[in-house]
């Protein structure tokens, strides 16, 4: 039997938010509200059909309520899960009920051989903190042979840095690459206009 979902109000009471496969979200996508809390390069990369941008960087809560005003849910999409975990938390907050993480992101969708959209290929979030940490660790250890030894002291900070992020799931260079000039191409697709928009639709980039 298909599940149904309590209508979203701008006042609800719930503090919770749930997970949601991405078959389930295949199956109720058409009457929810599919917010992609990734950057713009990564949504333009690829995204789910219907689905509006709004990166959880520049997060408003306010504005992510009214757009699901008469939606089933709000599901919200990143990469792998992560950012869309705090993205829910902040409108669980903000007593946002049927608020659905999308499990696994846009990795667990495609992998599912999901229907997407496509367009310019950018490297991810995931990826760009792969290669920054990398590149930073390998450079304090080539200063600290062609300088001074102290300088091992930034490869052991980023270490410690990705520690931290293990651990709380917080990840302050996702956050910093995040606002960077290539992460920030300009989308069509804004909140204000997802009532206008039929669901089931996305704009074009």
């Amino acid at each position: 039997m298909r599940e149904v979902y309590p209508r979203m109000t701008e006042s609800a009471p719930s503090q919770n938010f749930t997970t949601i496969s991405a078959q389930e979200a295949l199956h109720i996508r058409s009457n929810a509200l599919l917010l992609d809390v990734r950057t713009p390069a990564e949504y333009e990369d690829s995204h789910i059909d219907g689905a509006v941008l709004h990166p959880v960087t520049d997060l408003k809560p306010a504005e992510v309520a009214k757009a699901a005003q008469g939606r089933s849910c709000c599901i919200v999409i990143c990469g792998s899960g992560g950012r869309a975990t705090r993205a829910a938390q902040q409108l669980a907050a903000h007593n946002m009920s049927g608020v659905r993480v999308l499990e696994g992101g846009m990795k667990a969708w495609i992998a599912q051989k999901l229907p997407v959209i496509e367009g310019r290929k950018a490297i991810s979030i995931e990826r760009q903190v792969r290669i920054a940490a990398g590149s930073l660790v390998v450079l304090g250890i080539v200063l600290s042979q062609l300088m001074n030894p102290a300088w091992l002291i930034l490869s052991a900070f980023v270490g410690a840095g990705l520690v931290f992020a293990g651990v709380t799931d917080t990840c302050g260079m996702a956050l910093v690459l995040a606002r960077m000039p290539w992460n920030k191409r300009t989308s069509c697709c804004a909140i204000k206009n997802t009532n206008s928009k039929p669901a089931g639709t996305s704009c074009s980039l």
